[in-house]
């Protein structure tokens, strides 16, 4: 029986030294295992991560471009859910954070170091991963589960983790007015045009470059307001976000449909346009 390949793993931190330091403290600690690469970046994280397909990922929270957490999640939407790749690596994040933070790591059964990292915390985390093994799916249907459970745990992390990112603030925002009209440019006319859209004629809001499409049944109009500024003012019940980027009128959904790779899209009442489904909200559509 030809041996097992030796595990791999790709580190994302943005400090060289602490890089340098964990990839050294790896190297005494689990010879067998060769890590790929080392990232800056979020953004070069996820490229290289697709490229190389480690088994192991060490993510630092705090990078630039993309948080360790929202690189992970980007990843995993982005990760192909083909039965002969690999199954998404398993995820080891390497944050500063305290006690309230690490809590909702192990609650979401998402492996940690804390730094500065320590030997013995580091050999805990190497048993682990060995114990679990390289895992693969034994069908594409397995693989693409996997990843829109790690997203939905990631989603729950990232809304655990994030409130301590940030400074407090002794003065509570009001909640938002609900939308009723959007003040929307007409495409073409290099905005000395606007139309005032009634929020119960949009159909679906897409972002596309630096704009914010607005469709209706009859027209499309552009925004410059990010969807996430939006959100908070929408109705979820009438509005359902389906991608990071695209929310779509809840009862002008039309029919939605699996392609080979397991991935859904689904169509509008209204409108001929296409719409894929993030992983993260492709559970909403698990009935169908």
């Amino acid at each position: 029986m030809p041996k097992p390949p030796n595990p791999t793993a790709l580190i994302a931190e943005d400090e060289p030294l602490l890089a340098a330091a964990l990839q050294a403290e790896l190297a005494r600690a689990w010879p067998e295992l060769r890590v790929l690469s080392i990232a800056g970046d979020g953004h070069t994280a996820v490229a290289q991560a697709l490229a190389l397909q480690p088994d192991v990922l060490f993510f630092d929270i705090r990078m630039p471009g993309l948080s360790g957490l929202e690189a992970a999640a980007e990843l995993a939407e982005r990760w192909p859910a083909d039965v002969n790749g690999r199954a998404f690596p398993a995820l080891v994040f390497v944050t500063a954070y305290d006690q309230y933070a690490v809590q909702a790591f192990e609650a979401q059964a998402v492996d940690y170091l804390l730094k500065p990292v320590q030997p013995t915390r580091l050999q805990k985390t190497i048993e682990k991963l060995q114990r679990s093994g390289i895992e693969r799916r034994s069908s594409a249907s397995e693989m693409e589960f996997a990843l829109e459970t790690t997203l939905a745990r990631l989603s729950t992390l990232a809304a655990q983790v994030a409130p301590s990112e940030a400074p407090a603030s002794p003065v509570t925002s009001p909640p938002a007015a609900p939308l009723r009209t959007l003040v929307c440019s007409v495409p073409g006319t290099l905005g000395t045009k606007v139309r005032m859209v009634p929020v119960g004629e949009v159909l679906a809001l897409d972002a596309a470059d630096k704009y914010l499409r607005v469709l209706t049944a009859d027209a499309e109009y552009l925004i410059r307001t990010p969807l996430k500024d939006l959100l908070p003012q929408l109705d979820p019940t009438a509005f359902w976000q389906i991608h990071r980027g695209t929310v779509v009128r809840a009862e002008a959904i039309d029919f939605v449909e699996r392609d080979e790779s397991g991935r859904l899209h689904l169509r509008l009442r209204g409108t001929a346009e296409r719409f894929a489904v993030s992983r993260l909200y492709a559970p909403r559509f698990r009935a169908m």
